[in-house]
């Protein structure tokens, strides 16, 4: 044996006690763990006469958030843009009401440590984390300063039902905007997730207008997901669970809307998502409409079709550890693309959902909502008056009807 061959286990036999002297040196420290407490699901908008990106603007966007923590991060999304997108710079604070923010609970978000960031085509960005102590159920103002630019396709969420703000230059960092104009969309903006305890989790609403929560009082968070966020807050057993909305009007699973089908935008707005375990689907009203409108049938489907789509929703998000709730679909009867033929398909989606073992557990909303009298149309007092949407109150009936028991295996 060579000088060498002597050498090497003894050196082997040196690093191993050393590491058991130090069990730090023998791992990595554990990652933070960060949970989402605000999201919404981006789509692409035209942006042909450059009313963003023409001159230097500041982005000023409130958000309604639901777990809190003692830190936060943001994310920015480029995803669905046709060139790359520079931000210039940004801030998160909590919100002191309209455009003003307060000072003392602020701090610019940096990118690797840097201030701006250029986020390529088809990309998102993750900021660095804020020590901000962000309270359960407040609104956070995230300040987004967008030098001009070239932007053909703005990625955003153009339904908000919240109002926000922009205001001519960088001030992302100003306590109060100067004249800011309002908005009702979330430009940019995708998501905010805080730092949490390993017990903490998610739970993302994945659906169509009913979970964005068209037709409710804006600035009054009264989506059905909202009630579930308070809901979950106030019980002792579920206040470290988030609720993020992934809600676009209009959107249909098999087919490319207004926004991606359900199927292709699966993975953005539900996978990627910071500590989820747990998804709600309220899906496929739109795709029975359109395929059975008496006045322009388009994208025809079966039940069938369906739910199928459905079936590999679920099959991919058990992939991913993530147990599903099938939501059951609303009644739809009197609505301007309603018929027999799709009521009939409404009504064999909700039997599957009630009855199949492909889903770990159903939150029955076609049965909270409808009318007694006629099971095929709104409760009255649930209807917004176009009988597809609910109004606050059926919103209200909605959440209030999850069995927040299905949350806590």
């Amino acid at each position: 044996m060579n000088l060498r061959s002597r050498t090497l286990p003894s050196l082997a036999l040196l690093l191993f006690s050393l590491a058991c002297l130090n069990p730090a040196a023998a791992s990595a420290a554990s990652p933070d763990h960060w949970v989402g407490t605000w999201a919404a699901a981006p789509v692409a908008q035209a942006n042909p006469d450059a009313k963003i990106g023409s001159a230097d603007t500041t982005f000023r966007e409130i958000v309604h958030v639901s777990i809190g923590g003692p830190a936060v991060r943001v994310i920015l999304t480029n995803e669905l843009g046709h060139e790359s997108l520079t931000i210039g710079a940004a801030d998160v604070a909590l919100s002191a009401g309209g455009s003003e923010i307060n000072p003392s609970a602020a701090g610019a978000l940096t990118f690797n440590g840097r201030p701006s960031i250029t986020i390529p085509p088809g990309a998102l960005a993750v900021s660095d984390p804020v020590n901000l102590k962000l309270p359960p159920s407040s609104n956070l103002a995230v300040s987004i300063f967008v030098p001009a630019q070239t932007i053909s396709e703005v990625t955003q969420h153009s339904f908000a039902d919240q109002t926000s703000y922009t205001a001519a230059g960088n001030v992302a960092g100003a306590t109060t905007l100067t004249s800011p104009s309002e908005i009702e969309s979330w430009p940019f903006l995708k998501g905010v997730d805080v730092k949490a305890d390993n017990k903490a989790a998610a739970i993302v609403a994945f659906g169509d207008s009913i979970t964005d929560g068209a037709h409710s009082t804006r600035n009054a968070n009264a989506r059905w997901p909202d009630v579930l966020a308070r809901r979950l807050l106030a019980g002792k057993k579920t206040a470290n669970l988030g609720v993020l909305n992934e809600g676009i009007g209009g959107n249909r699973i098999l087919h490319d809307g207004y926004g991606p089908s359900a199927l292709a935008r699966f993975d953005r707005d539900v996978l990627a998502q910071a500590g989820v375990k747990y998804l709600i689907i309220l899906e496929s009203i739109n795709d029975i409409g359109h395929a059975q409108d008496p006045h322009r049938p388009y994208d025809v489907v079966s039940a069938d079709d369906l739910i199928a789509g459905l079936s590999q929703l679920a099959t991919r998000a058990h992939t991913h550890g993530i147990k599903v709730f099938g939501a059951t679909l609303t009644p739809y009867v009197g609505a301007k693309y309603s018929s027999p033929a799709g009521e009939a398909m409404r009504s064999a989606i909700n039997q599957w959902i009630r009855a199949t073992s492909q889903l770990d557990g159903v939150i029955d909303f076609d049965k909270v909502t409808r009318d007694p009298a006629n099971p095929t149309v709104f409760l009255p007092a649930d209807d917004s008056g176009d009988n597809l949407h609910p109004g606050d109150a059926g919103y209200k009936a909605m959440g209030d009807s999850i069995d927040l028991k299905l949350f806590k295996k």
